[in-house]
């Protein structure tokens, strides 16, 4: 063995020595107390299982992708501004984009100017950004009973403590909102309300809670962060007031693309106070620059074609009749005891068991009989209820609904 190679052997033996020490990473408090989602857990152990008919994600039904619509968007944008596309943008989304969803919240006489729309990477990342945004450490955020699991993740990131507010089969309670502000010993930072077809019970506010609920939160001096990824699906196509309608100076819009035109484009939109437009863009520059450019001008070349008109009644049509064979199905299957909501739109049906029964224990048996479902009581921001159930009927058959929730049906039944 040569000289040079005796040392190149001991340089690579020293590389090797310094690759295997030990560094002491340290995790943050934050980072300690993140949580997952049971949701992706069960999504993962799907994953083993092809056949298995899944009543859990609160997916969209992937056959209502346009593609095609979608593919020749990305051919126009690229043969036409693909420079422009592929570049940097600007933080607060494309103008053209911002300019559409203004013009689209503008209505019951509240004026949307394009300066309130930020774009973000789907409408979690706009939970995010508030978060940072609105919350300090040990802040209180007030929540439906129960409410998305994915809102509680990211605030819980941002040091929030959850105050639960009474809700019923018809959303959350107007009146309840003081009680439970009062009992918070926090500061009360916002409100977080998912108002039509809510995730995970599918129950909408009436237009009088609605009003009452802004009225309510305004008197308490508490704003409002709705939650609307939903909105579009009305079963029967009725247009309801959005919160940020009633006002607009006291709420913020989440809206999303998701549920409507595909999750994997990733794209979002907040409506904010100009009060609060300069300080929120200037978090999302720090958390990624920008949403991607290309994405944004394909979407905004869809939408201008007027595509929604033609596209959400197809939606609306799929998922009411999916929804009306799980409400029939559960009718026949479900042993008495058992309730559930009759959504008006959205994908989801909740469903409370009889007490002695726990949706979490049922669940392994459930996997094993190969149906899938979630788990009621990840949804409750303080004491879970153990007997509920979501139930999603966007991305089955109406042949799996009726197969599925007859097999759920066979095995509450062994538990009586």
């Amino acid at each position: 063995m040569s000289t040079l190679d005796t040392a190149m052997t001991k340089e690579e033996r020293a590389m090797s020595e310094t690759r295997t020490r030990v560094v002491p990473w340290v995790i943050s408090h934050r980072g300690q107390a993140s949580s997952g989602s049971v949701i992706r857990e069960i999504t993962k152990r799907l994953q083993r299982l092809p056949d298995a008919i899944s009543f859990a994600g609160g997916l969209p039904a992937p056959e209502t992708f346009p593609v095609d619509a979608i593919r020749e968007c990305f051919d126009t944008v690229l043969r036409r501004e693909g420079k422009r596309a592929l570049q940097y943008g600007p933080s607060d989304g494309y103008p053209p984009l911002r300019a559409w969803i203004a013009e689209t919240m503008s209505v019951d006489g509240v004026h949307v100017s394009p300066d309130q729309v930020l774009i973000v990477s789907g409408s979690q990342q706009g939970l995010e950004l508030l978060g940072t945004l609105l919350l300090n450490e040990g802040d209180a955020v007030l929540v439906e009973t129960p409410t998305y699991v994915g809102a509680l993740q990211a605030l819980a990131l941002h040091g929030a403590q959850f105050v639960s507010v009474r809700s019923d089969e018809g959303g959350l309670i107007p009146s309840a909102l003081a009680e439970a502000a009062q009992n918070s010993t926090r500061r009360n930072a916002f409100l977080y309300t998912i108002p039509s077809f809510q995730n995970p019970t599918g129950n909408t506010l009436s237009e009088q809670r609605r009003i009452d609920l802004v009225d309510e939160a305004a008197r308490l001096g508490l704003p409002i962060i709705e939650d609307d990824p939903y909105g579009w699906l009305d079963h029967q196509g009725t247009r309801r007031r959005t919160l940020h309608s009633l006002n607009p100076e006291g709420v913020v819009f989440l809206g999303s693309f998701s549920k409507i035109l595909s999750p994997g484009i990733r794209l979002g939109y907040v409506v904010v106070p100009a009060t609060l437009s300069a300080r929120l863009e200037r978090i999302k520059q720090a958390a990624d620059l920008h949403t991607s450019m290309i994405t944004q001008m394909a979407i905004y070349e869809l939408l201008k074609t007027g595509f929604l008109d033609s596209h959400l009644p197809v939606l609306r049509q799929l998922y009411r009749r999916k929804c009306d064979a799980m409400i029939q199905a559960l009718g026949v299957h479900f042993p008495a005891g058992a309730t559930w909501c009759r959504p008006e739109g959205g994908m989801f049906v909740w469903v409370t068991l009889p007490e002695h029964l726990d949706a979490t224990a049922l669940l392994e048996d459930a996997l094993d009989a190969g149906v899938a479902f979630v788990p009621g009581s990840g949804f409750y921001a303080n004491a879970p209820r153990v007997n509920t159930m979501r139930l999603s009927f966007a991305t089955v058959s109406v042949e799996q609904i009726e197969t599925g929730i007859e097999r759920l049906g066979r095995l509450l039944a062994a538990k009586r």
